[in-house]
């Protein structure tokens, strides 16, 4: 086993032996957060640290490359939202081919090994490891004879019954319907990047716009105009943000324009995170710019309305 990874698991686990859980955590949604509140629970009772392994890349990107996926939150988001939970310890671990290989004994050896694991909790379908060998039964076997425990996540999220998929979430943001991806979220979706120069139409026209970096790989809603709140550094702004290509224009390229209201100042490079609430309408392709002005100033009027007192 490569050196690397061991040096991933010692670099950011916890210094005492631990109840962990392992997953893609992409998103750090509803189900997620059950899960990992449930690991804390165990861990206190146990006197264990409570250790979160999250894998990056998603299994899916190394394991069928071809496959486009779009991630809910980068990695860093992940971090922050894994942290805001709690628990003692996030621990980044790079999925790579290496570690796709790794029996589920291998696995669950390194894992003792270097984290002094004492407890795993899984999900009832949780599997990992070699051709995601590594069922709940199987783990207790192997905990017997390595030397942990292992706990199967014991109650549904809610009396219904009812699950969260990080899978159902991106289908939705991808229908526009934020009310679904914040229900499951638990919060609004965000995006979060740096603020990058455009060709600066919206500056022309009476409306300018920070044009908001994301990375490729990032899920975004479907095209059109949403109601959202821009966070530049601990100010909320009301805003409206448009995604898309820009049909009046003839884009080709995807982009993340926001319009901050009732807002002057230069924030280029400046990291800036928005806050979607509600979509307004779908992406239009409008017959001039007089006709597009007009258009942005009734979606600034909507947005205004929408987000109330503070808009």
């Amino acid at each position: 086993m490569s050196e690397f990874v061991r040096e991933e698991l010692r670099r950011s686990g916890p210094p005492r032996p631990t109840a962990l859980t392992i997953g893609n955590f992409d998103g750090v949604h509803r189900g997620h957060l059950h899960l990992i509140g449930h690991l804390i629970e165990l861990a206190r009772a146990r006197d264990l640290a409570s250790a979160v392994v999250t894998l990056y890349p998603d299994p899916v990107r190394v394991l069928r490359p071809d496959e486009p996926h779009h991630y809910l939150t980068s990695l860093e988001e992940r971090i922050e939202l894994l942290q805001a939970t709690g628990v003692d310890a996030v621990v980044p671990l790079s999925f790579t081919s290496e570690l796709a290989e790794l029996s589920p004994e291998d696995f669950a050896r390194l894992l003792s090994q270097e984290m002094a694991m004492r407890l795993l909790l899984m999900g009832p379908d949780n599997t990992f490891g070699r051709s995601r060998a590594a069922t709940p039964p199987g783990m207790k076997a192997l905990g017997e004879a390595l030397g942990f425990g292992v706990e199967v996540l014991p109650r549904s999220l809610d009396a219904a019954g009812a699950s969260v998929s990080a899978t159902a979430i991106r289908a939705a943001l991808a229908a526009g319907d934020l009310a679904a991806v914040g229900r499951d979220l638990g919060r609004p979706y965000t995006l979060r990047g740096p603020v990058v120069r455009g060709d600066q139409r919206g500056r022309l026209i009476g409306f300018p716009t920070a044009n908001l970096a994301v990375t490729a790989d990032r899920a975004l809603p479907a095209f059109g105009v949403y109601a959202t709140w821009a966070f530049v550094g601990e100010t909320r702004y009301a805003s409206a943000t448009n995604i898309g290509k820009r049909p009046t224009f003839e884009g080709e390229r995807t982009t993340v324009e926001t319009h901050i209201i009732d807002f002057e100042g230069d924030i280029y490079e400046k990291t800036l995170r928005i806050e979607l609430v509600s979509r307004l309408r779908p992406e239009e392709k409008f017959a001039g710019v007089e006709a597009l002005k007009a258009q942005i100033e009734r979606d600034v009027a909507a947005a205004r309305r929408l987000l109330g007192p503070g808009g």
